[in-house]
């Protein structure tokens, strides 16, 4: 199965349960697809290889065929092209690599040359991946896309997610067999799973609850997985040990093997509500 992991917002504990199921099954493949910040490496201390560069293809202009036209700036929906007093501006960063422009000149004045925007890691044989996007870059799908372009086809396959609920989190769990949505029971957790719940809905595909941080507060989370029928697969409890473990890198199944009990009947869990 393909088992994404996410929540509508940060610091719910996508990794915790992530790296955690990860850890407690015999053999899977691990994907941290927060590239922005992947910290699944912290835990599950992978021997990296090489990295991968990630490549983009952006427009490079030759100005002796071009005579500034604009129709490359008109073709293209993001703005990354201006054209000023016969001058051609080009915005890389923002560009989102859709070969518009290059259709669009009249004067074949455009090329396109590859750009890294950031790096792909593994381990050895690819149980472990993560991305890195570089500092300052705005795009991270085609990282995501590279990534998943490696997902093995046979075992378990644990797709750590981004927060929130954007087209970079679309791209991570689409055709995932199973979502993971992590909460807290807080406000701010419950407004945010509710958007993360009508995403997984629209996509169609099957998922539950873990409540992270469960306390006498649970109650909220309780109410809204009652009423919207949905799976309350675990409550993992606000307790002190668990967060001094995780400050220092230790996830609580390396701690207490009654964790780890617990982790494997998730995953039995998730068979069953995704038909496997």
């Amino acid at each position: 199965m393909k088992i994404a992991v996410l929540s509508g917002k940060g610091g719910t504990g996508k990794t915790t349960v992530s790296a955690s199921l990860a850890m407690s099954l015999p053999s899977c493949q691990y994907i941290d697809c927060d590239v922005e910040e992947p910290n699944g490496a912290i835990f599950l201390m992978p021997e990296l290889e090489k990295p991968s560069p990630v490549k983009v293809l952006v427009p490079e202009v030759d100005m002796a065929k071009c005579d500034a036209c604009g129709s490359c700036a008109k073709a293209c929906q993001f703005n990354a092209i201006a054209v000023v007093k016969d001058n051609v501006l080009m915005f890389p960063e923002i560009c989102h690599h859709c070969g518009a422009c290059l259709i669009a000149c009249p004067n074949e004045a455009i090329k396109e040359v590859e750009r890294v925007i950031g790096v792909v890691e593994s381990n050895k044989d690819d149980s472990f991946l993560h991305g890195k996007l570089d500092v300052g870059e705005p795009i991270s799908i085609p990282i995501i896309q590279q990534l998943k372009r490696r997902i093995k086809t046979k075992g378990d396959v644990i797709l750590d997610c981004s927060p929130g609920a954007s087209c970079v989190v679309v791209q991570s769990i689409e055709d995932s067999d199973y979502c993971i949505l992590v909460t807290e029971p807080t406000p701010f957790g419950l407004h945010d799973l509710k958007i993360a719940v009508q995403l997984v809905r629209k996509m169609g595909i099957p998922f539950g609850i873990v409540l992270n941080k469960a306390s006498d507060d649970s109650r909220i989370i309780h109410e809204f997985c009652r009423e919207e029928g949905i799976d309350l697969l675990m409550e993992i409890p606000f307790d002190q040990d668990i967060a001094e473990g995780y400050s220092r890198g230790i996830l609580p199944v390396q701690n207490d093997r009654t964790w780890q009990e617990k982790f494997i009947k998730l995953y039995e869990k998730i068979e069953r509500g995704a038909g496997k």
